[in-house]
């Protein structure tokens, strides 16, 4: 199911991640295999793929809404899958999980303020928020032990100034992979409620959780000034160019104030193909999902023990969640530009620079592996090549 890419090569698409004008934007080149965004190379879950075509099928396409049942859908999942349960009328459907984010800015804060984000952090946090008015402030990971934590001082001293008004947390979290255990999210809880500052949890990855760890919603930690953004089926059912978003909070006042603006923008609905494919996913695609995670759990692993037994110069951190890895290549000892050149034009891989998620060192790459694995073995053979003939 998962061992190869998705056949259209005879159908025309734009899909970004292998799009050449992109790609030579970016990387100078488009002669490299597209790591770069959070995106899957498989085919989707049949159930989905069938629920389209019964849309296409009836060859009509008029006015039709179900949030109802996308509602349900996405509760039932939940509390299958994370013993959470979720109340399906504190929901608020919206287009996407950015124009969600988006829109709890400005609904939340005023121009100036600040936006705490934990750094490095992804990418498209820092653009709505500066693009909004507002200023993010960073509260930059800490790596102890070899891996990333919250630095509670930092993040309390930030909180303290009082121009901060919202915490923007990613959980889990992108590009580090780390997925908050239960306590570090009371931690934070307890310095935000301290200050009565409010939380906004992107939890678009909740699904994709490793063995070994356990995913805590915000919503669990009973703390008022918390909305979740805890329903897309975009990462756990590659759907990204047609899943929506959903805002959840269990305040009630909360959840009217977003309902409110969210249905006077007319925002508060998705298109028939958005809707069927959601409720399909979450109602016929754990087997499949399962399936998905099971595999690239063992991509995670064969890149972690590839690199430990043939590239010990390249660092990694064991992501706990996401199909994305954190590399960090300092151990080659190459300045930014060598480095970008050994990547792109000799070992032809797409990454995402480090430098997009607010980390300061030019030696950190992001890479997603929800990929067919022969295709990642390939990449690391050609990689490890690369690195020889540069040490010879």
């Amino acid at each position: 199911m998962f061992s190869s890419a998705v056949n259209n090569k005879s159908i025309g698409h734009k899909f970004i991640k292998s799009d050449s004008q992109m790609l030579n934007q970016v990387y100078g080149t488009d002669d490299v295999v597209p790591y770069w965004i959070a995106d899957m190379e498989f085919p989707i879950a049949a159930p989905i793929t069938d629920a389209m075509q019964k849309l296409v099928d009836r060859q009509t396409y008029s006015y039709e809404f179900d949030s109802k049942t996308v509602f349900n859908a996405i509760s039932d999942w939940n509390k299958l899958r994370h013993q959470l349960t979720l109340n399906p009328d504190n929901f608020v459907q919206v287009p996407g999980v950015l124009s969600a984010i988006a829109l709890l800015i400005r609904e939340f804060s005023q121009k100036g303020d600040g936006v705490l984000i934990q750094t490095p952090v992804y990418h498209q946090f820092r653009r709505l928020i500066e693009s909004a008015g507002r200023t993010a402030v960073p509260n930059s990971l800490k790596i102890e032990n070899g891996r990333y934590v919250v630095d509670f001082e930092d993040f309390e001293n930030k909180l303290k100034q009082g121009d901060v008004k919202i915490v923007l947390l990613c959980n889990p979290h992108n590009p580090v992979g780390r997925v908050w255990q239960k306590a570090e999210l009371e931690q934070l809880v307890a310095i935000a409620k301290k200050y009565q500052t409010l939380i906004i949890s992107d939890e678009v990855h909740a699904d994709i959780i490793f063995a070994g760890n356990e995913f805590t919603s915000i919503t669990e930690l009973g703390y008022e000034q918390s909305i979740s953004i805890i329903g897309s089926p975009a990462k756990n059912f590659g759907l990204n160019s047609i899943s929506n978003g959903y805002i959840y909070s269990d305040n009630l006042e909360l959840k009217e104030q977003i309902n409110s603006t969210v249905s006077s923008m007319s925002l508060d609905h998705g298109n028939a193909f958005t809707t069927y494919a959601t409720i399909a996913a979450y109602q016929q695609g754990m087997s499949w999902f399962e399936a998905f995670l099971d595999y690239t759990q063992a991509n995670r692993d064969w890149i972690a023990e590839y690199l430990t037994a043939q590239l010990p110069q390249v660092k990694f951190y064991l992501p706990e969640g996401t199909n994305q890895i954190w590399l960090d290549f300092s151990g080659l000892q190459l300045d930014s530009a060598e480095l970008k050149s050994l990547l792109t034009q000799k070992a032809k891989l797409a990454l995402t620079p480090g430098t997009w998620f607010g980390e300061s060192d030019e030696n950190f790459y992001r890479l997603n592996f929800a990929a067919p694995l022969e295709q990642i073995q390939a990449s690391f053979e050609l990689l490890k090549s690369a690195i020889s003939q540069l040490q010879n």
